[in-house]
């Protein structure tokens, strides 16, 4: 079992930056690959980005390339999403999610585990 808690959330305006993390506790973190999702209102949890589980392989919607960097700190037990440049439609809440495998980690289906989620918000 693996408990992930997000953190870094919060209210923001378009052109900002936010730095959300994910702690992980429960087996040893550098076996998972870690992946972050988002839900707007009305909308479907979709992906943003993932990384494999040494850190040397990362992956973006393209929605969000250019723009955000996913990151992992193993020692810490962490993984991060640097969000720059910040659009209206960023708005969502935002989940990361670990995977045992490290096939396909940019589709929702394949991670075993997922966080309670932290809100971000843009304002134009």
């Amino acid at each position: 079992q693996v408990q992930l808690v997000e953190s870094g959330g919060g209210l923001v305006q378009a052109g900002d930056s936010l730095r959300l993390s994910c702690a992980a506790s429960g087996r040893p973190f550098s076996n998972y690959a870690m992946g972050w999702f988002r839900q707007a209102p009305g909308k479907e949890r979709e992906f943003v980005a993932a990384i494999n589980r040494i850190g040397d392989s990362t992956y973006y919607a393209d929605s969000v390339k250019g723009r955000f960097t996913i990151s992992r700190d193993n020692p810490k037990n962490t993984v991060y999403l640097l969000m720059n440049s910040l659009l209206p439609e960023d708005t969502a809440v935002y989940y990361c999610a670990a995977d045992r495998g490290e096939s396909y980690i940019w589709t929702m289906t394949v991670y075993d585990y997922w966080g309670q989620g932290t809100q971000v918000t843009v304002s134009s």
